[in-house]
C-alpha cells in the first residue's frame, strides 16, 4: 500500500486552533492523540485539542448493538459537537460509522489502515481450531459470529460488549474460553502479545472499513477540507469506499451478517464480501475486481451479485426476525 497523501496548497494558512471531537474510550482516545500528533506536525502554530465525550454506544452495555440501534449509538454525540462549534472534527472507527451519514455531515479523510484481520484472544487455545466442542467464544459481532458458526457450529458464540480492556478482563475471568477482537484495536493500545493468532481474512472477512480511522466534519466547513487532506490516504480511501458501497446498497449495519475487504494494488481494487445468516447455516460469498477510481461502482458490483445469489432472501429473512 502506496502511504502518499494529499498536500495542502502552497498558500495554505493554518487555523490558530482545532478541536478533536472523541469518544473517551482508551481506544478512541488514542485515535483522537493520534491524529493530534499528526495535526500539530503538519501545522506547528496551530493548538490542537480534544473533546472526549461518552456516547450512548459506551453506555449500554448489557444489550448487543444489534438490539439498541447499532454502531451509530457511537457517532451520535461527536456530531452533535460538531454541529454545535464545540469541535471542528471527529475521529472515528470506520467500522463505527453509519453507511449513510446524517445530512449536514461528511467525511473528509480516511487515515491510513492498520492491520484489518481479526484476532483470536485465548489464554489456553492458540487457534480458533483448538477449542473444544461447547467452548464459549465471546464476541459482540453478528459478522464474527455468522462466520465462526459456519465453519465451527461446535462453539457456542455469547455476546461481549464494553470497551477492549474490558473485554480482555472477562476473557481473563474466565466467562469465555476465547474472545474475537479486531487486531487494530490490540495493536494500537500496544496489547499485540495477547493475539494468539490472527484470523486470515478468508476464514473472517473483516467488517466495511476495519482498521482505518475516518475523519468526519460538519458540511458546512468548507475551511477543514485542505486543512485535514493530507491526513488522507488515498490506497484505504479507495479500499474502504468500496467496502462501504457494498454494505450500503445491502441496507448493511451490525444488526446484519454481512462483512466486506477491498485490497489496493497500484491500479487495481479487488474486493471479497458476505451476506450470512446468524446461525452460520446460510452464507454467500462473493469476489469483484475493477480500478480504483470504480470503488463506489465497484461495491455496487459486487452487492448485486451477491443479491443475484439469494442474499436478499437472506436479509428479509433476517428483517423478518427483528
Amino acid at each position: 500500500m502506496n502511504t502518499q497523501s494529499q498536500s495542502a496548497p502552497a498558500d495554505f494558512i493554518p487555523p490558530k486552533k482545532l478541536v478533536i471531537a472523541s469518544r473517551e474510550s482508551p481506544l478512541a482516545m488514542w485515535q483522537a492523540l493520534h491524529i493530534q500528533s499528526r495535526l500539530q506536525a503538519l501545522y506547528p502554530t496551530t493548538t490542537v485539542d480534544i473533546l472526549g465525550m461518552t456516547t450512548t454506544g459506551d453506555q449500554i452495555l448489557d444489550t448487543p448493538l444489534a438490539l439498541v440501534g447499532g454502531k451509530g449509538l457511537f457517532v451520535k454525540e461527536l456530531e452533535t459537537a460538531l454541529a454545535d462549534g464545540r469541535a471542528d472534527l471527529a475521529v472515528h472507527s470506520m467500522k463505527d460509522v453509519p453507511m449513510n451519514l446524517p445530512d449536514g455531515f461528511m467525511l473528509v479523510a480516511t487515515g491510513e489502515r492498520e492491520d484489518p484481520r481479526d484476532a483470536f484472544v485465548s489464554n489456553d487455545f492458540a487457534c480458533l481450531e483448538d477449542l473444544p466442542a461447547g467452548s464459549v467464544v465471546g464476541t459482540s459481532s453478528l459478522r464474527r459470529q455468522s462466520q465462526l458458526q459456519a465453519r465451527l457450529p461446535q462453539l457456542k458464540i455469547e455476546s461481549l460488549r464494553g470497551n477492549l480492556q474490558t473485554r480482555l478482563r472477562k476473557l481473563d475471568e474466565g466467562q469465555y474460553a476465547a474472545i474475537i477482537l479486531a487486531a487494530a484495536g490490540l495493536i494500537r493500545l500496544g496489547l499485540q502479545t495477547r493475539i494468539r493468532s490472527v484470523i486470515a481474512p478468508e476464514l473472517s472477512i473483516p467488517a466495511v472499513g476495519q482498521g482505518a480511522l475516518g475523519i468526519e466534519i460538519s458540511s458546512n466547513r468548507p475551511d477543514l477540507h485542505a486543512v485535514l487532506a493530507p491526513l488522507n490516504h488515498a490506497d484505504t480511501q479507495a479500499c474502504v469506499e468500496a467496502e462501504r458501497a457494498m454494505s450500503r446498497a445491502l441496507a448493511g449495519s451490525c444488526t446484519v451478517p454481512l462483512g466486506a475487504y477491498a485490497t489496493c494494488q497500484g491500479d487495481d481494487l479487488s474486493i471479497t464480501g458476505f451476506v450470512g445468516s446468524v446461525d452460520g447455516k446460510q452464507m454467500l460469498v462473493e469476489k469483484a475486481t475493477a480500478k480504483r477510481h470504480q470503488a463506489d461502482a465497484l461495491g455496487k458490483q459486487l452487492a448485486a451479485q451477491l443479491v443475484a445469489k439469494g442474499a436478499d432472501r437472506i436479509l428479509a429473512a433476517l428483517d423478518g426476525h427483528k
